[in-house]
C-alpha cells in the first residue's frame, strides 16, 4: 500500500522557518514534490525534484529548499523567510513515471493528506 505522510506543518511567525517531512512507503517513487493550497484558492506548484533537480516556484525562489534522503525515501521542504501569503495545506506529492512537467499537479499520482502551515503578519 502506497502512503505519503506529510509532517512539520504549524504556525509561525513572518519572517520565521518550518521544515516540512514527506515519508513515502510501498514503493520507490521517480519524483517527488510539493503543492500548497491556500483558503478559497486552487492548488498551486511550490517545488518539486524532477530527474534529481530541484525546481522551484517563482514566488518561493531563494526562500525554500527541497531535498531528498533516497534511502529514507523522504522529500523535505524547509522553508525559510515566510511571508504570510505563503499560508495554505502543503501537499507532498509523488509519482511512478517520468514527466518534464514538474509544476502540473495532473502529472503526480499519489499524494498526501496535507499539512496546515500558517503565517501570522
Amino acid at each position: 500500500q502506497v502512503q505519503l505522510v506529510e509532517s512539520g506543518g504549524g504556525l509561525v511567525e513572518a519572517g520565521g522557518s518550518l521544515r516540512l517531512s514527506c515519508a513515502a512507503s510501498g514503493r520507490t517513487f521517480m519524483d517527488m514534490g510539493w503543492f500548497r493550497q491556500a483558503p478559497g484558492k486552487e492548488r498551486e506548484f511550490v517545488a518539486s525534484i524532477t530527474g534529481g533537480s530541484p525546481y522551484y516556484a517563482d514566488s518561493v525562489k531563494g526562500r525554500f529548499t527541497i531535498s531528498r534522503d533516497n534511502a529514507k525515501n523522504t522529500v523535505y521542504l524547509q522553508m525559510n523567510s515566510l511571508k504570510p501569503e505563503d499560508t495554505g495545506v502543503y501537499y507532498c506529492a509523488s509519482r511512478t513515471m517520468f514527466s518534464p512537467y514538474y509544476a502540473l499537479s495532473g502529472s503526480y499520482n499519489y499524494w498526501g493528506q496535507g499539512t496546515q502551515v500558517t503565517v501570522s503578519s
